[in-house]
């Protein structure tokens, strides 16, 4: 059993993701890790502060790591995070295959927060990037019923109460105008929303000297990420990243309950598919459209808690940090599952509107 809904062994085929959850799993995780410290010695071989040949060789042994996960664990209750015992692991790994000389360039420099941050931004960015495709191919669906449906007639309603008479695209534009916007604010945000987090000890980069800005500049390239000075206790990108995903799935739960109440009415619509009940074999429920209200409520009450994770006291507090960890991943769980079935949802639309 998992305590997440969107990891449980069957809630997980309601509300859960399979390419969202993969970029939070642990293998990923682990993945962006070893990219950091990979690209970290590249990078700083570059600028001619390790030698060359160590890097090479720290890049080598990286490649073939497997990491003792029960170490991990313990290494992570033992010191709050899990890059104490992953970089001692990392040494010995590199040390067995490189010699100790290679070994004690692993990790220089840099510090947890610096590892952490920055796996969480590549594995982030690969989620932007999918969702921008899962925006636009939503668009497209909704172009599609659009043209196919787009002259029929709905009555509107305003306040839950019925008003006058409007076409099909009066709604469908409702539904679509809010994620073109969304998927430009995306595409705006991954221009400069994805920096890389390197600061050392407390963000001043001191082992590097006048070198600080060049060793990251070349540690964002290698990592195909933005440059930017350090932000270990600035996270307004983070929450401004965790605002657009709560209006993504805003957006979405707004086309929820209309869908669920066009079913309430009925005629207005059909669709394929749908929930069966355990009780009455003639209802056909609208589980999708009701699971998109749930999410956008979901995001909405986590943007709250992203809020409060800004308050990181001094240089680096623990607290925010962890609160961030408990939240973020939920939010873009939540934001891919949105996108999963509102685009079923869309693809399900036999009918809209009357002739």
């Amino acid at each position: 059993m998992s305590i997440s809904a969107f990891e449980h062994p069957f809630l997980s085929g309601l509300v859960g993701d399979d390419e969202t959850g993969e970029l939070f799993s642990v293998k990923a995780e682990m993945e962006a890790m070893l990219a950091f410290e990979t690209g970290l010695a590249k990078a700083e071989a570059s600028c001619g502060i390790i030698p060359a040949e160590a890097a090479e060789r720290i890049a080598a042994a990286l490649q073939t790591f497997e990491p003792d996960m029960a170490g991990l664990r313990n290494g992570t209750a033992r010191d709050g995070v899990v890059v104490a015992e992953l970089v001692k692991q990392l040494r010995d790994a590199v040390s067995q295959q490189a010699g100790g000389e290679a070994a004690r360039h692993v990790h220089f420099g840099a510090t947890s927060q610096d590892v952490i941050d920055t796996a969480l931004i590549i594995r982030l960015k690969r989620a932007c990037s999918l969702f921008i495709e899962r925006l636009a191919a939503l668009e497209k669906a909704f172009e599609d019923i659009d043209r196919a449906f787009g002259t029929q007639t709905l009555m509107g309603h305003t306040r839950m109460q019925a008003a006058i008479p409007i076409t099909v695209s009066d709604r469908i534009r409702a539904w679509k105008e809010p994620l073109t916007r969304h998927r430009q604010r995306l595409d705006v945000f991954s221009e400069t929303g994805f920096a890389v987090q390197f600061g050392g000890a407390a963000g001043s980069l001191e082992k590097f000297g006048d070198k600080a800005a060049e060793v990251r500049k070349a540690l964002a390239w290698e990592l195909f990420l933005t440059d930017a000075p350090q932000w270990q206790s600035q996270r307004d990108r983070l929450a401004e990243f965790a605002n657009i995903l709560a209006m993504i799935s805003g957006s979405l739960g707004k086309l929820g309950q209309d869908v669920a109440l066009l079913a309430l009415m009925g005629g207005a619509m059909e669709l394929s598919g749908g929930g069966g009940s355990s009780a009455m074999a003639h209802k056909q429920n609208p589980v999708a459209a009701e699971v998109l209200v749930s999410l956008a409520r979901f995001n909405a009450v986590q943007l709250s808690g992203m809020q409060q994770s800004m308050v990181h006291e001094q240089e680096r507090s623990g607290a925010a940090w962890t609160l961030e960890w408990l939240i973020l991943p939920s939010m873009v769980m939540a934001t891919g599952a949105a996108l999963r079935l509102a685009t079923e949802l869309a693809g399900n639309v036999r009918s809209l509107g009357t002739g």
